[in-house]
């Protein structure tokens, strides 16, 4: 019986152990070849890495092969190509993150001085990710006149964020990138106007190239059809937005403020369904009133029209609104009564700026029910009444409800709504009373019994 059970422990070791060398070897197989980054490629990368901080010393810090022990920021993946002489594979730089944004993500430090190294744009024939953050902020840098062609075959994203003493042409930056995902350039001295080009980087789903210095008219992009951002903001662009607008049907985020369109809102911004973030303010739209289309789009979490003199009355648009969460319609001349609807339909408004506008009449008692507002200004209006909001209310939202400037509004004190909760019927009272006050006597007795 002894040997028995030696033998059987025995075979299962034979078996336990031709398992783990089967898997090791297989493990094996699949793990990626030790392969080095090319010379050359590694030479561009510590070039790159000296002009954005030459006081660190990279080669020092960094000497081996920087794919097998990269710094922060920078990320390399292997690549297998088949050809007649059989599978070859080698190892190239994907990502640079460049400029320090937290400790989450402590991508190389940027220094003042930082320079953009020409290397850049024609060693890394693999890259797919770049990012600039806050790396060109002192002596001017300017951009090249013309990216190379040969770079951005593969870039899926092109990042510069908070880079104001980088400078040129935007066109300058925008190349042949047909696999480019997201074009984000903000922040930056870039100038001049948006290429047409751009609407033939069709997988593009974000651009955003606000606070820039960019002038002209609004780009052509009725192509881009997997595009969900769309931020152009903080800019001098000009001229009408066109109805194309309405062929970006995947859109979720549109902000044109702070910048010069005129004319209409285009009546193509209500066919974007999935939109839930507008902002058009600060242009010179005017004379249109409050676009009635907004009803129409059911997505819509943020509208803000501020700063344009659309005039009108505020229309009853907002029960088809119920997810609304801020509205801004500051200084539009907007003229007459607040929809009670305004405040009662959507549940989870959060800002709401009516001020500097000719509103006359009361505030809706709907406004004092709402109990997710954490800043309510209805300032420098024609208000009159009595406030409907009450002690915790304000005490709860403080500076950030507004209210002066409405020289016939009274702010009176008023106490707290009572509790929700279906009111007791006279002959239900009655019922309570006869039924429950014995029982509670009852039950008083026992224990003083007790």
């Amino acid at each position: 019986m002894a040997t028995s059970r030696i033998n059987l422990f025995l075979l299962l070791l034979f078996l336990f152990t031709a398992t783990f060398i089967t898997s090791q070897q297989n493990d094996d197989e699949d793990a990626p070849p030790q392969l080095a980054l090319d010379s050359s490629e590694q030479e561009a990368v510590y070039r790159v890495l000296d002009s954005v901080n030459s006081a660190i010393p990279w080669r020092t810090i960094f000497p081996d092969d920087l794919c097998a022990s990269p710094p922060d920021g920078v990320v390399c993946d292997f690549f297998t190509v088949r050809s007649q002489n059989g599978v070859v594979t080698s190892v190239h730089v994907t990502e640079l993150h460049l400029g320090y944004v937290s400790d989450y993500t402590q991508n190389p430090p940027c220094s003042s001085n930082s320079t953009l190294e020409p290397l850049l744009f024609t060693s890394f024939n693999h890259l797919r990710k770049l990012f600039f953050y806050k790396c060109f902020t002192g002596a001017r840098v300017s951009l090249p006149e013309a990216i190379p062609e040969g770079f951005g075959s593969v870039l899926e994203e092109l990042v510069f964020i908070g880079n104001p003493s980088l400078v040129g042409e935007v066109s300058a930056v925008i190349g042949n990138f047909t696999k480019l995902r997201r074009l984000v350039l903000t922040g930056n001295g870039f100038h001049g106007s948006i290429p047409g080009r751009i609407s033939d980087l069709v997988s593009l789903q974000e651009i955003t190239l606000s606070r820039n210095s960019l002038t002209g008219g609004f780009p052509a992009s009725s192509r881009l059809r997997n595009l969900k951002v769309l931020d152009l903001s903080h800019n001098f662009l000009d001229g009408n937005a066109p109805e194309s607008i309405g062929d970006l049907t995947e859109l979720l985020k549109l902000d044109l403020s702070f910048n010069g369109f005129s004319g209409e809102i285009p009546s193509g911004v209500g066919k974007l369904k999935k939109l839930e973030f507008l902002d058009l303010s600060y242009n010179r739209f005017g004379n249109y009133g409050v676009p009635l289309f907004l009803a129409e789009m059911p997505r819509l979490r943020e509208v803000y029209l501020s700063g344009n003199q659309l005039g009108g009355r505020i229309p009853e648009i907002w029960k088809n609104l119920e997810g609304i969460s801020g509205i801004g319609f500051s200084r539009m001349g907007l003229r007459g009564n607040i929809p009670a609807s305004m405040g009662s339909t959507p549940k989870n408004l959060c800002y709401l700026a009516l001020d500097n506008n000719n509103l006359d009449g009361q505030i809706p008692e709907e406004f004092g029910f709402l109990e997710f507002a954490n800043e309510i200004n209805l300032e420098n209006n024609n208000l009159t009444g009595k406030s409907p909001f009450s002690d915790s209310f304000r005490d709860r939202i403080g500076k950030k409800l507004k209210l002066s400037g409405n020289p016939n509004l009274h702010v009176v004190k008023i106490s707290d709504p009572p509790l929700a909760g279906p009111a007791l019927s006279s002959s239900a009272s009655r019922v309570f009373t006869s039924i429950c006050f014995p029982a509670v006597l009852v039950v008083l007795y026992i224990l003083v019994k007790q």
